[in-house]
């Protein structure tokens, strides 16, 4: 199955997961007060792994200006939808392409986001890194969300129901094949790595005390239990060890100024032009949100 195919699957109910439902209204609108303490008005955002454009229409609303990005028609098509729908065209440009064919002027941006674990789905994320690093400006942020490998939550639900290899999967090398794609689990410390150009300034949980989304019946059954867990952990969201045993972390980066006669890092995953940044096609695979990349394949959703 090809990737657009994948993720047009999603699109429909993709929304009710990750925006109106109990767990997912609760860890989007986290990620939300994140961006508003990040981002102001007048900035430009490159919004990668855009999905059905809900990021894009929040940030739009307080007056930044988003590119938005996905490969998936269907994810697309019901983005500009909502920003039609916003009257925010004027605000939010929004593109259907992976990652590997976006081209953006060097500098060209005041930061980036990538929620709810596109960049699990990016199969070379040190190139993936470079391209982000020469598209946003020095001391630029970059705000992104990122499913980690260590999730007790999940050892926990699957092991009860028998599913030792559901409970372990983010542990297994190379990645889990879902869809024709493979989601990856990249640690806190590999991802600094990667994006070595640019300074750690706040990492936090998310889904850390709260259960995974594929535990959105259990959370509607126990209502009070979820918001006194989601009090908690928002208290505690930075607090080691919460952000590495959690479904995804939440790290915040600012972009390093580049030091004089410094050689540009994996200068050959580039081809350059003089107004454009493009990342080699055969060393990243495509980038979309990838939400759903934590449920089993059993369930309807991601591995």
């Amino acid at each position: 199955m090809k990737t657009e195919s994948a993720f047009d699957a999603l699109a429909a109910d993709y929304d009710g997961g990750f925006t109106s439902g109990v767990l997912g209204s609760r860890l989007r609108g986290a990620v939300w007060r994140r961006l508003d303490a990040v981002f102001a008005a007048g900035d430009r955002v490159l919004d990668l792994g855009c999905g059905t454009g809900e990021d894009a229409v929040h940030l739009a609303h307080r007056g930044v200006e988003v590119v938005a990005v996905d490969r998936s028609p269907e994810m697309v098509a019901a983005a500009r939808a909502k920003i039609d729908d916003a009257g925010l065209g004027s605000l939010i440009e929004i593109r259907r392409a992976a990652i590997e064919e976006l081209e953006v002027r060097e500098g060209s941006f005041d930061g980036v986001v990538s929620n709810f674990g596109a960049l699990n789905c990016v199969g070379d994320l040190a190139a993936v890194a470079a391209a982000v690093a020469s598209a946003v400006r020095p001391r630029g942020r970059a705000v992104l969300c990122v499913m980690g490998p260590l999730v007790p939550w999940e050892w926990l639900w699957f092991l009860l129901r028998g599913q030792p290899r559901s409970a372990f999967r983010r542990l297994r090398r190379g990645g889990v094949r879902w869809r024709g794609i493979t989601v990856r689990y990249p640690s806190i410390r590999k991802l600094r790595r990667g994006f070595a150009a640019f300074r750690l300034t706040r990492v936090a949980a998310l889904g850390a005390l709260l259960p995974p989304s594929y535990a959105e019946p259990w959370a509607v059954a126990h209502p009070r239990l979820i918001s006194g867990l989601d009090g908690c952990e928002r208290r505690l969201e930075t607090c080691f060890p919460l952000p590495w045993l959690a479904d995804h972390y939440l790290v915040e980066l600012e972009r390093l100024a580049a030091r004089a006669g410094a050689t540009r890092p994996l200068a050959a995953e580039y081809r350059r032009s003089s107004s454009s940044v493009h990342l080699a096609p055969d060393r990243v695979r495509s980038l979309t949100e990838s939400r759903f990349a934590h449920a089993p394949p059993s369930s309807g959703q991601r591995t």
